[in-house]
């Protein structure tokens, strides 16, 4: 079981509407729009992204994670799994 099984739907919900986000940029950049409306829209989507990158840290962390605790050498794994994800989405 994900951490983010009870928001599936609500995570599914925020990712279609990022793809139309998505494919609006794209019309955008089809059709010559000014390029400082095109970034404005790439920020918007970005930090959207990354709203739903932050949930699901936060459904790791408390589903996967708590569960882990238990087990000293799973704790580990899932806080260095963890640590990763943290450190991948601070360099994007």
């Amino acid at each position: 079981m994900s951490g983010y099984s009870d928001d599936k739907q609500a995570y599914l919900v925020r990712l279609r509407r990022i793809e139309g986000q998505v494919r609006g940029i794209q019309r955008m950049v089809d059709e010559d729009a000014y390029c400082i409306d095109v970034l404005t829209q790439v920020a918007a989507v970005t930090r959207a992204l990354q709203g739903v990158a932050l949930g699901l840290l936060d459904g790791h962390l408390h589903h996967c994670v708590a569960d882990a605790a238990a087990d000293q050498a799973v704790l580990d794994e899932k806080l260095a799994e963890a640590s990763a994800a943290v450190a991948r989405l601070v360099r994007s």
